[in-house]
């Protein structure tokens, strides 16, 4: 390995090293170590906590995470959750004004009326469809007016996108359905060759290559309702790839598949009747105070939320679980992620409630293609500045340049490519892995709209039932950022937002070496041109830079 030190001391340059594979004991806490000294390509957060000798100076950093609803009861979130304490619980009052009753520990923004929660929703281009209809179809681009050709071109790609994920889903249904008569079967009639049922796919291929009667694909055979033998090989070889180990695992893809087609598809379907709010205004007050709701009869949502909170701020001295990134944090969960895609009426409020009530950064690990109301999310963003809170955001998961596709929410309205705000920051994924395989293969990237990267891929932490899970995504990297800032304002609690976001930017490490771009099979570009910082996520050097940036004031 050799190092090239630039003129910022607090940024490494660092090559390609051929270490890709982690021990188990290494894999649960790659993220938090320093490539310098472990060859390890983590965030060095062990080594700030290992040579910090200072004390913080503000033990009250409040992060908000809007997600899906928390584990509460986590062993290892106790002490660790918001509690407003101008709220009397339970007493059915709004007893400190804020337009919310009995938010104790946050609001879920898809409570309803009942007290449940919404479990279903549409995704935004099939609102964008309905919504939009009377404006624009059955009419040419020469029948509308200027300054509604950007909306006009939306309304065709949800169009589009509409139509595509409809063909898809039904198709997959369709597969689903032949399976799921088919699985029982197989299973039954493999066991003449395997008594134990202790097979692989690979012996599956060699019986289905010496068993089948034709070539057909699996489609051509769920067309045709195929029984013989080498479709039920066939069948339990495309389950295993699929990881549908059981009945139950189908029946179960089946059930969400068929809400998927009949709800987050369907432009007759319309979850706000739940709720009971007028989704075309912005208002307070509606959904309800259960942040960590898990009703009889519901599909369960917190598993998401609950490895957010973990990964910012997991318990450090209780001696079990996992450490978070910081100690002294308190995390407020505000609910908008159901099944399909958020509203841009609940991101634009749940933005206002964190700001509201003292969150100084705000996690949001979602996202989606198109934006109904983006002007909402603007001025909440703008909002979120004006009072010096920080947001981090995602890039996404598609393995696409979000230069080219758009990412809601965003800090780039993606019509006049302009930034709306310098309090915003997107976030890819890295692995653990320092090779051209770096950059997660699923990771979202953007010279323009990525700002940096940090690691995302196989991440331990905390998960709803009081259990701990691995993860990947862009998710798992904006909460390392955000616990980042949160350490920075812990011990510069004078810096702006922007300068936070200046600080984490321009403190990252950067490597020099080239990576597969996501999306493509072996294209290579050097990792520097993936983000706009080119560089991943560093607390160590943050934290030596926010002090320097901090006595410059």
């Amino acid at each position: 390995m050799s190092c090239k030190p630039t003129h910022d001391s607090s940024v490494s340059y660092v090559k390609l090293n051929q270490k890709n594979e982690l021990k188990a004991s290494e894999l649960q806490t790659w993220y938090k170590k320093d490539y310098m000294e472990d060859t390890i390509p983590g965030i060095s957060l062990d080594k700030w906590f290992a040579l910090n000798k200072k004390k913080p100076k503000n033990n009250n950093i409040i992060v908000a995470i809007i997600d899906t609803q928390i584990d509460l009861k986590h062993e290892d979130l106790q002490g660790q959750i918001w509690t407003n304490k101008k709220e009397i619980p339970n007493n059915g009052i709004d007893d400190d004004h804020n337009g919310y009753i009995d938010d104790i520990n946050g609001w879920s923004f898809t409570g309803t009326k009942s007290g449940g929660y919404v479990v279903w929703s549409n995704y935004e281009y099939v609102r964008i469809v309905r919504d939009w209809a009377l404006l624009f179809k059955n009419k040419t681009e020469f029948q509308i007016n200027t300054q509604d050709q950007y909306k006009y071109k939306e309304y065709h790609r949800a169009l589009k996108k509409l139509e595509e994920k409809n063909k898809y889903y039904r198709n997959w249904f369709k597969s689903l359905n032949y399976k799921a008569v088919l699985f029982p079967i197989a299973k039954d009639t493999l066991k003449y060759f395997f008594p134990k049922e202790d097979y692989t796919f690979k012996q599956l291929d060699s019986m289905y290559k010496k068993y089948k009667i034709n070539d057909k694909t699996f489609k051509q055979r769920r067309d045709d309702n195929d029984r013989d033998l080498g479709a039920l090989i066939g069948c339990m070889m495309s389950s295993l790839e699929m990881n549908q180990n059981t009945l139950e695992d189908i029946l179960e893809m089946q059930t969400q598949l068929d809400s998927v087609i009949n709800k987050n598809l369907n432009l007759d379907y319309n979850e706000r009747l739940l709720i009971g709010d007028n989704p075309t205004i912005l208002e307070k007050g509606y959904g309800n105070n259960n942040v960590s709701n898990n009703k009889a009869g519901h599909r369960p949502f917190q598993d998401h939320c609950t490895k957010m909170a973990g990964v910012i701020g997991a318990n450090r001295e209780n001696n079990i679980g996992i450490k978070g990134i910081l100690q002294d944090v308190k995390i407020m969960p505000l609910n908008i992620s159901p099944s399909g895609d958020e509203h841009d009426k609940d991101i634009a409020m749940a933005i206002r409630y964190a700001v509201d009530n003292g969150a100084k950064i705000i996690n949001m690990s979602f996202y989606k293609e198109f934006s109904l109301h983006k002007e909402w999310v603007f001025e909440a963003i703008k909002y979120a500045e004006e009072n010096n809170v920080l947001l981090v955001h995602i890039a996404g998961n598609d393995g696409v340049n979000i230069d080219i596709n758009p990412c809601y929410p965003n800090d780039n309205d993606f019509e006049n490519f302009k930034e709306v705000s310098s309090n915003f920051i997107n976030v890819g994924s890295v692995t653990h892995k320092m090779n051209d395989n770096f950059v997660s293969d699923f990771s979202n990237y953007g010279k323009e709209n990525v700002d940096l990267f940090a690691p995302g891929e196989e991440i331990y932490s905390t998960s709803a039932g009081n259990t701990y899970k691995f993860d990947s995504g862009t998710s798992m990297a904006a909460p390392m950022v955000c616990g980042t800032a949160a350490l920075i304002w812990q011990y510069y609690p004078n810096l702006k937002a922007a300068q936070v976001k200046q600080i984490i930017l321009d403190s990252g490490t950067s490597y020099n070496f080239e990576v597969i771009v996501p999306g493509t099979k072996d294209k290579k570009v050097p990792f520097s041109e993936l983000s706009k910082s080119g560089k991943v996520l560093n607390v160590y050097n943050a934290m030596k830079l926010a002090e320097k940036v901090s006595k410059n004031k």
